[in-house]
């Protein structure tokens, strides 16, 4: 029986470069843009550079965690990145195609692509969403699609199929 995959997703406009990741935390809205520049930094020096040590700096102590495989607080935020990933030296760009970051009110929305591999083996592109919210100038709170799954427990964006 032939192949019944579906072809892979031709690219997309993805944001690769920290010039054009940049020019996403554009906004007339100072507040905006300064939210989003919280959550682009966050992104690269917590999730992606694995930096336990820098969560004080980017979350609120209450912080609350929406993903079911994390649990709430900022402490607990820690722990999570401490047990999934090592820290690595930071880079200048969030390394993961980026497709755009949306601030609205207190609410920061990133949207990236992810390049996977189905169970046989075969990869695919699909879409991710993180959203955050603001509060005080940190990170209050956390949304993703993600399900409750032992894989994602140990995710670590650096790994991920290319």
């Amino acid at each position: 029986m032939p192949d019944q995959s579906p072809p892979p997703m031709p690219p997309s406009a993805a944001v690769t470069t920290r010039e054009a990741q940049l020019r996403l935390l554009d906004s007339p809205d100072p507040r905006l843009a300064a939210n989003k520049r919280l959550v682009w930094d966050m992104y690269r020096e917590i999730v992606q550079g694995g930096h336990a040590d820098r969560v004080e700096a980017y979350f609120t102590p209450e912080y609350i965690q929406h993903n079911p495989n994390v649990a709430s607080g900022r402490d607990s935020l820690a722990a999570f990145l401490r047990g999934s990933r090592p820290a690595r030296p930071l880079e200048d760009r969030i390394v993961l195609p980026m497709l755009n970051i949306i601030a609205e009110g207190n609410h920061v929305l990133v949207m990236s692509e992810r390049p996977m591999r189905d169970e046989a083996g075969h990869p695919y592109r699909t879409t991710w969403f993180d959203m955050y919210r603001i509060e005080n100038g940190k990170i209050a709170e956390h949304w993703d699609p993600a399900l409750k799954s032992a894989a994602m427990q140990h995710f670590d964006p650096n790994r991920m199929e290319k």
